[in-house]
């Protein structure tokens, strides 16, 4: 076989190649799989940006409503519990892991919740100046994580559906591509609605 056939056979390999990966869902499975990630990676960084308006939460609350010790300590807690988790992208991979992770940052949600209602108790506390700054912030920072949230559902519903039809989930089982973890309802309508923030009663 001449140097020139054998190229051209190799030339021709390669093009079926190319349009088989083409035509068999491999470039999108590529595509999909990296909004995934982009998606997933703003969630967290929105978590990341609830967790560090805590500190200074509880500090303030704390200077105003010593009382409230058991508030105050569990929503400490809890964002020692995230914290102490390995949100790594290869979480949205791990069905066990990523229900767990979400369990610990609804719990933390909850928390704060309870730190808001209990903050309706101390007209002081909702004058102080910081307090509603952080908590304009904290506002911000849930309505962020919602349209971080429902970004990285779509993601996962379009990545998913490529991997469950024809004739793609051929091409899923060859390579080892699967479903990826999303949002349960029961997540959804515990995260759905942002802690309350009201001053009326402010003085």
């Amino acid at each position: 076989m001449n140097l020139t056939l054998k190229r051209g056979l190799t030339f021709s390999l390669i093009t079926l190649i190319t349009i088989f990966l083409q035509g068999c869902g491999y470039n999108t499975f590529q595509t999909t799989d990296e909004q995934v990630k982009a998606d997933w990676a703003e969630v967290l960084n929105q978590y990341q940006r609830r967790a560090d308006l805590i500190p200074n939460l509880v500090a303030t609350v704390q200077g105003y409503a010593t009382q409230e010790k058991e508030v105050l300590t569990q929503i400490t807690e809890a964002r020692s519990r995230v914290g102490s988790m390995q949100a790594t992208p290869e979480l949205i991979n791990d069905p066990e892991a990523f229900k767990k992770y979400i369990a610990a940052q609804n719990e933390l949600k909850g928390s704060l919740s309870r730190l808001m209602v209990v903050s309706e108790n101390y007209p002081a506390l909702k004058s102080d100046q910081n307090f509603r700054d952080l908590s304009a912030q904290l506002e911000g920072t849930e309505n962020r994580i919602t349209v971080a949230r429902n970004r990285y559902i779509k993601a996962v519903q379009e990545y998913n559906l490529s991997v469950r039809t024809f004739p793609n989930n051929l091409t899923a089982m060859v390579f080892g591509y699967k479903a990826k973890t999303n949002f349960t309802v029961e997540n959804e309508a515990v995260i759905a609605k942002p802690p309350t923030v009201q001053f009326n009663n402010a003085k």
